[in-house]
């Protein structure tokens, strides 16, 4: 247990047996009554966004969030397999929690799984991954009308927008929340 003066961004509160993450907070002191604390909460399971406000000091139940370093192993078809490197347990994750983060792993990639008494929450990536080109088409210079970008197909199948003067065998720096191209990789 905890008081609302002790949230923090990141932070997993269990609220009427939900999971929910402190995305933002700000303590709130009107010219009358007491102090309150703003939040902006987003579900672990739904994804969605809600404001709540706290009274000053009220008591809320912190969940346990446990993050471990883990390795993609690979996907067997219906579930991803992941490994703990300490300890060599495995375990599979389902594709709805997994989500997006399947554009950007890659077999024996490192990353971050929460768990809630043993219960999978989420995958979390680094904020950018060195991915290949496996295809792109050739860009022409004189092609200005897509704004100097071009549909590029990265080595896990996943698709996104790269200048003209990337080519197919390239590696190139992504941007894993929204998929943007953030630069070449020199090899």
């Amino acid at each position: 247990m905890a008081t609302t003066n002790d949230l923090k961004n990141g932070m997993v509160l269990n609220l009427d047996g939900q999971l929910w993450s402190v995305i933002w907070f700000q303590h709130h002191k009107p010219g009358k009554g007491g102090a309150v604390v703003r939040t902006k909460l987003k579900n672990i399971e739904s994804g969605k966004t809600v404001d709540k406000t706290f009274n000053a000091d009220v008591k809320v139940d912190v969940a346990n969030v446990d993050k471990r370093t883990m390795q993609y192993l690979y996907n067997d078809g219906a579930n991803y397999v992941f490994m703990d490197t300490s300890t060599y347990d495995q375990i599979e994750v389902t594709p709805d929690i997994v989500g997006d983060a399947k554009n950007f792993m890659l077999e024996n990639q490192d990353a971050i799984v929460a768990t809630n008494e043993g219960r999978v929450l989420y995958i979390e990536l680094p904020a950018s991954v060195e991915l290949l080109v496996e295809y792109t088409e050739p860009g022409l210079q004189g092609d200005r009308s897509t704004g100097g970008t071009k549909p590029a197909r990265l080595e896990t199948g996943h698709e996104i927008a790269v200048p003209l003067f990337i080519t197919s065998g390239e590696k190139v720096k992504v941007d894993t929340r929204d998929s943007s191209y953030l630069g070449r990789v020199s090899s």
